[in-house]
This record gives C-alpha cells, structure tokens and sequence, in this order.
C-alpha cells in the first residue's frame, strides 16, 4: 500500500482508525470453540467499513502452535481477498542482525504479503534496513510506547540531554522517508506527540493506547494530528473484545462505528476531508 492509497483510505472513510486483531480465547464467545479465524473473519466483517487498517499481534496466534500460525495466515488471506483497500499490519516486533532480518522481511512481505511489520530498533542500522526498499511496504518502528516499562529506558538521556527516543526518532529517520517508514508513539503519552512532530512532522504515526489503555483520541490528533492526518490510531481489545457473546461483532461493530464518528469530526476540524 502506497502513501497516497493510505490517504485515499482516510478521506474516503473518515477515519484513521485501526482494529488490532489480537483474539483472545478467554473472551471469546463459548459457540465459537475457540476458533480464531472465524473469530476474526466475524469482526473484519462487522468493522471493515470503519478501519483503514487492520493489525493482528502475532503473539495472540504463535501462542496456539500450528493451529494458530494457521489462523494468522487465514487472517491475512482472508482480508486480502475481501477488503485488498486496508492496510495490513503485523505487529510482530521483529529486529535482529541483517541476514535474520532479510529472512524475516521475506517472510512477511513476500510469503504472507502484509502491508507492514513492526520493528525494534535496538540493535541498530543493519537489523531495520533490510525491511526496508520493498515496494509499497512499510516498516513501523518502535519509538515511544505506552506501557509503564517504556520508562527503564526510552526516556534515559545522554550528555547532550537527549532523550533515547527521541534518538531513535532523528536516526530512524535517516534510513527513509516518509513513504515507506512510520513509528510507533503510545496514547498515553500523548502530549509528547508535539515533541515527536517537530522531529518528524510529516512521517506517519501508528499510536497505540486508545480505548481499553485510557488514551486521549482528541489528544492524540491535537497533538499529533498533520494536515494529511498523519495518524493511525488503534484500538484492540475495546473494540474486539467489548462483547463476550454472540453478539460480539455487533458489538464491535457498534464500537467500530463511534470512533470512526470521532474521528470523523476530528478530520473536519483539521479541514480534512
């Protein structure tokens, strides 16, 4: 998916919205007998028209062996047939040394065909340049996260006074553009998105945190919101899981459909349309 496809998405559905696919069994309704994939086939089918990307955790699908590897990859064909308009994220947080990383861009951008992989950037230069320069591919890297750990190190500052992510931000930023390369910024801590925004004002940001993690979505676009958008804002289990029985798609759908009217109302603030 190219840059201006993704635009084209925003405008079109009035939204910036993105369901993280990430299943779990425990709350999942009991008719389903745990089946992960007509779980997820169930919820793309009811919030499709809501989302311009769709973002399975792989975590949610590697913890079942085969069975679940099998329902990701079920996931990904099955929105690609479907609804080949969204983006596909997997959220997998790979990043390891080059030839490991060329093996695992292969594997997702080539085999499974996703739009995008989430990466760490912790070992630096060669673990996240050979995602990298696949066509109409993106790489989201992590820059500053929403969780309480995020603290042990993305905020310890070097001599100069910098922060360690806003170090990830300005080298990241160095190995692409806006084109193929996004980052990672939690809801949470949203009012830092002002900060992110001069360092990277027109790269895309993948924000985690709204909904079940209390995060601000007017914050978020106050702060962090371009006059392209610039945001893709997720929404996991507040979504997918505000339901735990049969009616759970209906459910989703309906929660879908409120933060897409949010958004909406935001994106014609910012004269987006």
């Amino acid at each position: 998916m190219t840059r201006d496809e993704l635009l084209a998405q925003i405008r079109q559905k009035k939204s910036f919205l993105c369901v993280g696919l990430d299943p779990d069994i425990a709350k999942m309704p009991a008719s389903l007998d745990g089946d992960l994939l007509a779980f997820n086939r169930a919820i793309i089918d009811a919030t499709a028209q809501y989302a311009v990307a769709f973002k399975p955790n792989l975590a949610f699908y590697e913890a079942h062996g085969v069975a679940g590897y099998e329902a990701f990859v079920g996931t990904v064909a099955y929105l690609r047939e479907n609804y080949p308009e969204v983006m596909i994220i997997a959220d997998a947080k790979r990043g390891d040394i080059g030839n490991t990383s060329r093996m695992y861009a292969h594997s997702f951008f080539e085999q499974l065909k996703v739009d995008a992989i989430t990466v760490a950037p912790y070992m630096g230069e060669d673990s996240v340049t050979p995602f990298l320069g696949h066509d109409g591919k993106w790489v989201i890297v992590l820059a500053l996260t929403s969780n309480k750990g995020a603290n042990d190190f993305q905020f310890t500052v070097d001599q100069s006074g910098e922060p360690l992510y806003e170090r990830v931000i300005r080298r990241v930023s160095q190995w692409s553009d806006e084109n193929s390369l996004m980052f990672v910024v939690g809801a949470t801590k949203a009012t830092m998105l002002q900060r992110v925004r001069e360092l990277i004002p027109r790269h895309f940001l993948l924000v985690p945190g709204v909904g079940a993690q209390g995060g601000s979505l007017a914050e978020v676009a106050e702060y962090g919101m371009t006059d392209e958008c610039g945001l893709i804002v997720n929404s996991s289990r507040g979504i997918i899981h505000a339901s735990s029985g049969d009616d759970f798609a209906t459910v989703a759908a309906q929660r879908a459909s409120a933060i897409q009217q949010e958004m909406a109302t935001l994106l014609a603030k910012h004269d987006i349309d």
